[in-house]
């Protein structure tokens, strides 16, 4: 544990690292609030916080920048609470209560809406359908041997996936079928369904099978919706780096479960090597669960640089993820 020296220290270079992405000064530190001790002091003091880990001097005769261990310290001991300013909390308050249409679009529009509050990269991992309560379900035809399953759920997703229809299907098969599913549906949640009970029409029963069988299939997926992706191409100097984590993010597969990891494993915070995704090494990770009556039903997070305003990020995050829960709720 560090002394309360070696700690008001380490406190003043990461937060002046993350104002300027600048190696840190022991002249610059030692006038900053909280030290108030000579260069000579500060400088050998940066010089042991060094020898255990937490800074690194990039340059001879350069300034000091943290380490992962040093942000760890600095986001475990030293962040205090951020503040939402009231500005801040007035847009994310407005967003959510003139947002409407369809889950997608509002879970799309999240992600944009965490963007631009952080300028990070920002993750909304959407609840899957398949937990969700069934509001409506219809068959609708396509064609002679086409037609598509629509289910609307009562969080104001939509699901739809095309069937095929048996040969000489007629329009009154397909109306009871879809009347038969929506009988099985309707006001339950989909994952609950194990089969539709039989009707006593074999085409029915088959067209509402194959209709259960779609929509389980696609409700399974979880909804991944990144923003703010631009923001990344200027946190790093290093054309790889960009690069890597672009391509990333671009996985969506690998998204979802970076952020399931990281909330299964009740880590709010994920600062370098941590999360265990290695193109993103120089990023750090912030997640908060999204509550829907008390149950985990998504995920919302920003990615940026480990040299990100943790205390400001951490607080919009939670905000955002308190906000989105409540309009889940409602809906």
């Amino acid at each position: 544990m560090l002394d309360d020296r070696k700690t008001a220290i380490l406190s003043a270079v990461v937060q002046e690292y993350i104002a300027t992405a600048l190696p840190v000064g022991s002249t610059h530190i030692a006038a900053a609030p909280g030290v108030r001790v000579s260069s000579a002091t500060v400088r050998n003091e940066m010089a042991v916080l060094e020898q255990e880990g937490y800074l690194v001097q990039p340059h001879t005769s350069a300034g000091r920048i943290p380490t992962d261990k040093g942000y760890r310290f600095f986001v475990d001991h030293l962040g205090t609470p951020g503040l939402v300013d009231s500005s801040t909390k007035a847009t994310i308050g407005d967003f959510f209560r003139s947002t409407h249409g369809r889950l997608e679009e509002m879970l799309h529009r999240t992600s944009d809406l965490l963007a631009r509050m952080t300028n990070y990269a920002a993750v909304v991992v959407g609840p899957q359908a398949g937990g969700m309560e069934v509001r409506s379900a219809q068959l609708v035809g396509l064609s002679s041997t086409m037609a598509t399953v629509v289910v609307v759920f009562g969080n104001g997703g939509v699901e739809s996936e095309p069937i095929a229809l048996p040969e000489d299907t007629s329009d009154a098969q397909l109306a009871a079928a879809s009347a038969h599913l929506a009988s099985q549906l309707n006001g339950r949640a989909l994952s609950t369904v194990a089969a539709a009970l039989p009707s006593g029409d074999e085409v029915v029963d088959r067209l509402c099978a194959d209709a259960l069988e779609a929509l389980r299939h696609r409700s399974s997926d979880e909804h991944v919706y990144v923003g703010g992706t631009s923001a990344m191409a200027s946190a790093f100097d290093a054309v790889e780096i960009v690069r890597d984590v672009l391509r990333t993010l671009e996985q969506q597969i690998l998204v979802v479960s970076l952020i399931g990891d990281l909330v299964d494993r009740g880590l709010s915070v994920a600062i370098g090597v941590e999360h265990g995704v290695e193109p993103l090494a120089a990023c750090s990770v912030i997640v908060a669960p999204i509550l829907v009556d008390g149950e985990h039903r998504g995920s919302v997070g920003v990615l940026g640089p480990t040299r990100m305003n943790y205390p400001q990020a951490m607080a919009t995050v939670e905000v955002v993820s308190d906000h989105l829960g409540r309009r889940l709720e409602d809906n």
